[in-house]
């Protein structure tokens, strides 16, 4: 469903251009169009201009990396095959953004918001020189569920956030199905997603970290606990979020912060950055998924429901779209703020 989301997205895109598709030997050989049949999960047709691409097969390492600048790799492998076979492009020259889990604690490999943590694509540097590539490197996204409420903390940093509670209700599409494949999933919630919690509650402090000699060290704070439920939506993770601060800031000091908030992406005007970031709804019903996932294209979050709490200083409600922010969608804005910094360029 990733993969299938990166061909809708860079359909049409004023600077990448679609040139090579790679998945495993069994697709190889197939036109896009062939390999897909019965199995296009998303609404609109797929682009004309990939149907009749022939699939190569991606562990013919040399041969796909000789016709792209760059790749995006979003696959189903063991974690140890896929950090071998994004190290195996990176060290033909070729740079790697990946949407896949295997690299995001690989110490000198940037996992990347591009709105909160551009600076750590710095890091690359000492990475090139592991690997010994000038050129060739991987990127990666963070997982979808943590876009619904990382940025709406990440606005409010200088209050300084010491205990986080975040419950995040995630749709069907965050595990590759829509409900023609899982029926089960109508009329139902499933209160376990395995693994999720661990990446929820962990990779927000590497994204809060710091670079030191040559590698990401995490953030001691703030302590985030979480739980992460299936529920029977197609596309979207919300998330419900109670937060305490060493420095408790005011209602309106939170949402001026939400409102004012600004990344490199905007800075740099890049083709897939929402123009506003954070969008909070004064309707006590919203954001709703239904109605505002696909705010900004689907690239921007919603927060709403912020009022103070009994046990903790503040609590709210947060909205990503998970293919498109969350996923796809992010490491395309990656891919954008990489060749506007200087990272990827025309081979």
């Amino acid at each position: 469903m990733v993969g299938q989301r990166f061909v809708q997205l860079l359909d049409q895109h004023p600077w990448f251009k679609v040139t090579a598709i790679a998945a495993s030997a069994g697709s190889a050989g197939k036109t896009y169009e062939e390999s897909v049949q019965g199995r296009w999960k998303l609404q609109g047709p797929i682009p004309e201009e990939v149907k009749n691409i022939v699939v190569q097969d991606a562990s013919k390492v040399e041969e796909v990396a000789g016709g792209v600048d760059f790749i995006f790799c979003a696959v189903d492998m063991k974690k140890n095959e896929i950090q071998a076979l994004e190290e195996a492009y990176a060290k033909t020259g070729t740079p790697v953004i990946s949407n896949n889990s295997a690299h995001r604690w690989t110490p000198d490999i940037p996992m990347v918001i591009p709105e909160i943590n551009p600076g750590h694509i710095e890091v690359i540097a000492a990475q090139r020189k592991r690997l010994g590539t000038a050129t060739g490197f991987i990127a990666v996204k963070p997982n979808c569920s943590i876009q619904s409420y990382v940025p709406a903390l990440h606005a409010l940093l200088d209050y300084k956030p010491t205990k986080v509670v975040a419950s995040t209700y995630q749709a069907i599409s965050g595990a590759g199905k829509n409900f023609t494949d899982w029926p089960e999933m109508l009329d139902n919630v499933i209160p376990y997603i395995g693994g999720e919690e661990e990446k929820s509650e962990q990779e927000p402090l590497r994204i809060w970290g710091t670079i030191e000699n040559g590698e990401i060290i995490k953030a001691s704070a703030p302590l985030i606990t979480t739980q992460c439920i299936r529920v029977p939506v197609t596309d979207g993770h919300l998330a419900t979020v109670f937060a305490s601060f060493e420095n408790t800031p005011s209602k309106e000091e939170i949402l001026d912060r939400w409102l004012n908030f600004k990344g490199r992406p905007q800075e740099l005007g890049l083709p897939s950055a929402p123009k506003q970031f954070i969008t909070y709804f004064e309707e006590e019903n919203r954001p709703q998924t239904k109605l505002d996932r696909d705010i900004e294209r689907g690239m921007g979050v919603s927060v709403g429901r912020l009022r103070e709490d009994s046990i903790y200083d503040f609590k709210f409600v947060g909205l990503s779209h998970n293919t498109l922010r969350g996923a796809a969608g992010g490491a395309v804005l990656i891919a954008e703020l990489l060749k506007a910094e200087g990272y990827i360029q025309a081979k």
